[in-house]
């Protein structure tokens, strides 16, 4: 194997699906479920809120504007899609994202999203 250039080039190609140019329904249909998760304000904001760590519902209801209700719903439902695991102490519970492949995802989210709302240009438009 030819070392990467870029140490995570190697790591992005190791993660590349293999899966040709016709995707599989399987994998169609989980992707979009997983894509329709994050396709909700409160959700997404909870997400980003855990990208640094793992939060208690309270703190994460702060940081996303909603009722420790609304965010405890929410986070239910990204625990049952797999994207959060959950731990409980007593009668808290804590949450974190599960496994790495979330935060790429939402970085590209959101840049593209600041690239479009800010006008800001891309890379290969400058």
């Amino acid at each position: 194997m030819v070392p990467a250039a870029d140490p995570g080039e190697h790591l992005q190609e190791h993660h590349r699906p293999a899966l040709g140019r016709i995707l599989p329904d399987a994998h169609v249909q989980f992707a979009v479920s997983y894509l329709d998760m994050l396709a909700e304000p409160t959700r997404l904001r909870l997400l980003w809120a855990l990208r640094d760590g793992e939060l208690g519902v309270s703190t994460l209801a702060e940081t996303a504007g909603c009722t420790p209700t609304a965010a405890s719903q929410h986070l239910a439902k990204l625990r049952l899609a797999g994207l959060v695991d959950q731990r409980a102490e007593g009668r808290a519970r804590y949450y974190r994202l599960r496994g790495d492949h979330i935060k790429p995802l939402l970085d590209e989210a959101l840049r593209q999203a600041e690239h479009a709302v800010e006008n800001i240009p891309h890379a290969e438009n400058v």
